[in-house]
């Protein structure tokens, strides 16, 4: 026991989680703490009423000193000259010093908290300031987040799935994008912040599946569809819940893109729509929370294989992977799932609209026959981007993008193309450069721009942005070697003014100036 500076032994700090408000649920440990303890402290609105006390109040004893911590403001507005922040950090160093002068006196202090001490609790402000002087023991308790689950008998979170916890007082957009993004969330704190997370849940998709628990496990508890409670009757204590999406144990079935497994997957129902995701070049660290979100929800996952294998698998969600070069099928085959009203994620590596599959998904749309099926293309991180993002900084003025593959047009129009862009001075993102049956078009492209481009033009050759193989060099135009580019492999070619710098490091950079010389 520490010692105070007068040398008489110091009280103890007890920081004590009452769980989420029945009694019953308080543990051993903190109820012995409250009992014994010389003084109880416990937080309050200006009206002196104290959940926290209501909760402990057949262990206290007569002789016990009872701090009341009444807050200044809560959600009113202050003429405090430091604002709403300014006055609540002057409440807790005054609190702080109430309890400490307790602490010096020898005697015991058990602060009540509801739910966990440490999460989202009022005590914590006591324990930054006083916990590095004085002997502390912090109390766990129930918190809210596992009441809610309990009281509405569902899973929260199973097997794999992600469990968010997200205040209300967010701004609505980030509540959106996080719900958007997560598996499972709890959105604690409503009461006056109800509105805005009701429309975030809409937003994100997510209002169907939410749930609303009212002061769980305490009297006037209420529990039901968050999408039909009265924003009017909800108070403080109250959290939405969006519940395990695992339902039954079932596992992901992969799948081919056929007309039988059409029939097979999509049970008849509506609300079909399909959703064009764009992944980014590689990895989960490269995906949106909007995409993230998008296919989480998804009934079918459909896409290259390569592309799918990106994606975590989920129980009770088909996938049908397919080979690179079906994408009218696989168009076909998502908007006939949605027909049947299927959520179907259609997955695109980068960004969906960059020679990848929107244009597909949309031509194929524009039938007759899927006009009233609901189509969505949601951005991704595309690989020009990503390797300009390694790089330096190649793109930062005019740039086109072209794709060298003459598959779907000749080789005579992309030449073209080249000769305007490199005529016009524009930084070029080259797309689709190579692959094992298309081994002359970089050389071709190579010596095309080296009539209209010094040799030494700087060029990123950047393979596996983002994979496990990634590489990003930057050579001179003149020795582009295309033994060393494949369809993996994405070519920024720089204009007259992108400039190579060596950093202190020994790292080299390249940049495109965003102010153009006059002529």
């Amino acid at each position: 026991m520490s010692g105070n500076v007068n040398g008489t032994p110091s009280g103890k700090l007890y920081g004590v989680g009452l769980g989420p408000g029945d009694p019953s649920l308080m543990t051993v440990r903190a109820v012995e703490v409250v009992a014994a303890a010389d003084v109880v402290a416990y937080h309050s609105a200006r009206h002196g009423r104290s959940i926290a006390r209501s909760i402990v109040a057949k262990h206290l004893r007569a002789d016990q000193i009872e701090e009341a911590l009444v807050y200044p403001v809560t959600t009113e507005a202050t003429d405090h000259p430091g604002g709403y922040r300014g006055a609540l950090e002057e409440f807790y160093a005054e609190a702080a010093a109430r309890l400490a002068a307790h602490l010096d006196a020898g005697r015991t202090v058990a602060v009540l908290a509801e739910g966990d001490p440490l999460f989202y609790g009022s005590y914590m402000h006591m324990h930054k300031r006083l916990a590095d002087r004085y002997d502390t023991e912090v109390i766990p308790g129930v918190t809210s987040v596992s009441a809610a689950a309990a009281r509405l008998g569902t899973p929260l979170v199973e097997a794999e799935e992600v469990l968010t916890i997200l205040p209300g007082t967010l701004p609505e957009e980030e509540l959106t994008a996080r719900l958007a993004a997560t598996d499972t969330a709890v959105v604690m704190k409503l009461g006056r912040t109800f509105p805005k997370v009701r429309r975030a849940l809409e937003a994100s998709g997510r209002l169907p599946e939410a749930r609303y628990v009212e002061r769980a496990t305490m009297a006037g508890e209420r529990l039901g569809e968050l999408a039909d409670v009265d924003a009017e009757s909800v108070p403080y204590f109250a959290v939405a819940v969006l519940p395990s999406r695992v339902g039954g144990g079932a596992s992901p079935t992969e799948s081919a893109v056929t007309e039988s497994d059409v029939a097979e997957s999509a049970g008849e129902r509506d609300g079909g729509e399909v959703v064009v995701v764009g992944t980014g070049p590689a990895g989960p660290l490269w995906l949106t929370p909007e995409s993230r979100g998008a296919l989480a929800c998804a009934d079918d996952l459909v896409g290259y294989t390569t592309y799918l294998d990106r994606v975590p698998a989920r129980p009770g969600q088909r996938r049908h992977g397919s080979d690179n070069r079906v994408e009218a099928e696989r168009a076909e085959f998502a908007l006939q799932l949605a027909l049947r009203g299927r959520r179907v994620a259609v997955v695109s590596g980068g960004d969906p609209g960059v020679f990848a599959m929107a244009t597909a998904v949309l031509e194929a749309a524009s039938a007759k026959e899927y006009a009233d099926v609901p189509v969505r293309v949601l951005p991704g991180v595309t690989a020009a981007n990503a390797a300009a993002a390694r790089a330096g900084a190649p793109l930062g003025h005019d740039y086109a993008t072209v794709s060298l593959s003459d598959r779907l047009k000749p080789w005579d129009v992309i030449a073209e193309r080249l000769r305007a862009a490199a005529a016009a001075d524009l930084v070029l993102a080259l797309y689709n450069p190579g692959s094992r049956s298309r081994t002359w078009q970089v050389g071709a492209a190579r010596d095309l721009l080296l009539e209209l481009r010094e040799p030494g033009t700087p060029v990123v050759v950047a393979r596996d942005v983002g994979g496990a193989d990634e590489s990003v060099r930057i050579v001179r135009l003149a020795d582009l070697d295309p033994d060393e580019v494949d369809m993996r492999t994405v070519l920024l070619v720089g204009s007259s003014q992108t400039r190579v710098v060596r950093r202190g490091d020994g790292r080299e950079i390249v940049w495109t100036p965003r102010r153009y010389p006059e002529a």
